[in-house]
């Protein structure tokens, strides 16, 4: 039950053309017309009643011959699907993946109940996977990979609700493995992004804490979902400035976030300098540890930032280690005393203020791996909220019962 595949993409040195927009390609599907009525049942979140994607989340299970997997096209896609991320205290992959081979009914049907599936082969082999890709291709659709075109295919929930799939092909493994090298960031953010969201489902499934969301939004214009387990360490305006800070402390792992704001700051300002020197700041005032020790950037090892659009604003993304120091012999010098770990900011510009917001989360987890706990703060911080923007929610919730 694959559905019309009306999103089918093919490629030749320019991403992500649609099928359908190009001239003469029009017919391409009429081989699966005979499929529409189970995509008009199932195509839609509304009466979907099929069960929700299975597995572990951040792990893509990859599809594919072994002689691909373990050359070139696996190669390809380990490095643009899922690089190495490098701002963590040891590097973890963007996505854990699980390579099958479709090579029974059985691991056929393992694929469909998954959360995030690629199915990829070049049409040139004769694994099942490239026959299984063959027989959901009209004949002038494979000619036209067989000619040189590359065919990207994303199939969201084609088989389960909250699930990502996507069909790949080429000519030749040399063009499969192209392929990844040219639309392999693209296929991550999209992961990525299904990701976040089925977390953010998960994480606030149960009972929030709408008191203290209540509390935020009166008192500093703003608010985002609080789990039920965070407690609010810190809750203060200074003049222009405001800052909260929340934790989540449990017997192994911690995990804090700040919300800080500035009324006087102009856009223009915000630099990655301005995000870490204000950042440092911040910390060293009130994330603090014993004795002397403050929370610090470890400049020592990856930090990024990139210029980014978040929730509509124009702002930016950082990624890197902190841990704790004291202060050094020299002024402004630190000096480590131990503990560590990730942390993500989001500093922004917000027009309809006239504010500056820097969302931030760190991590304390020695004996785990980071990259998850760094996804929950990511969709804490996606949740944030204007007061004007929780009222429109509310006034379209209001008229969509009406």
């Amino acid at each position: 039950m694959d559905g019309i595949p009306t999103d089918f993409s093919l490629t030749n040195r320019t991403p992500m053309t649609v099928l359908s927009e190009r001239p003469g390609l029009s017919l391409l599907w009429t081989s699966l017309l005979s499929l529409i009525p189970l995509l008009l049942l199932f195509g839609g979140c509304e009466g979907d009643y099929r069960p929700m994607a299975e597995g572990p989340e951040g792990e893509i299970t990859v599809v594919m011959d072994s002689s691909l997997w373990t050359s070139a096209p696996g190669e390809a896609l380990r490095e643009n699907v899922a690089p190495w991320v490098e701002t963590l205290p040891i590097s973890e992959r963007h996505f854990q993946l699980r390579h099958l081979e479709l090579d029974s009914e059985r691991t056929y049907g393992q694929i469909q109940d998954l959360k995030n599936v690629i199915i990829a082969a070049p049409l040139s082999d004769s694994s099942n996977e490239a026959s299984f890709l063959r027989r959901r291709l009209s004949g002038e659709a494979e000619q036209a990979i067989l000619d040189g075109q590359r065919a990207v295919v994303p199939k969201p929930n084609l088989w389960r609700r909250s699930q990502r799939i996507y069909y790949v092909s080429a000519a030749t493994p040399e063009d499969l493995a192209q392929t990844f090298r040219d639309q392999g960031s693209e296929m991550r953010r999209t992961f990525t992004d299904v990701t976040l969201q089925r977390m953010e489902r998960e994480m606030y499934e149960d009972e929030r804490q709408l008191a203290v969301e209540d509390t935020l939004k009166k008192r500093h214009g703003f608010t985002l979902n609080v789990q039920s387990d965070f407690q609010l360490a810190v809750d203060t305006t200074t003049g222009d400035e405001g800052f909260v800070w929340l934790r989540r402390i449990l017997a192994q792992t911690r995990r804090e976030f700040f919300v800080y704001y500035a009324d006087d700051v102009s856009p223009d300002e915000i630099t990655p300098e301005w995000i870490y020197a204000t950042r440092d700041s911040l910390t060293q005032r009130h994330l603090r540890g014993n004795v002397q020790g403050f929370v610090h950037i470890d400049y020592r090892r990856a930090l990024e930032t990139e210029q980014i659009s978040f929730l509509d604003r124009y702002g930016f993304e950082s990624r890197g280690l902190w841990y704790m120091v004291i202060p050094g012999e020299n002024s402004g010098e630190v000096q480590p005393v131990g503990g560590g770990g990730p942390f993500v900011n989001f500093t922004f510009y917000d027009q309809a203020t006239d504010r500056v917001y820097m969302l931030d989360g760190s991590v304390f987890a020695p004996d785990f791996d980071k990259l998850s706990f760094v996804r929950h703060l990511e969709v804490m911080a996606r949740t944030f909220r204007t007061v004007d923007e929780t009222e429109a929610r509310d006034d379209r919730a209001v008229a969509a019962q009406e």
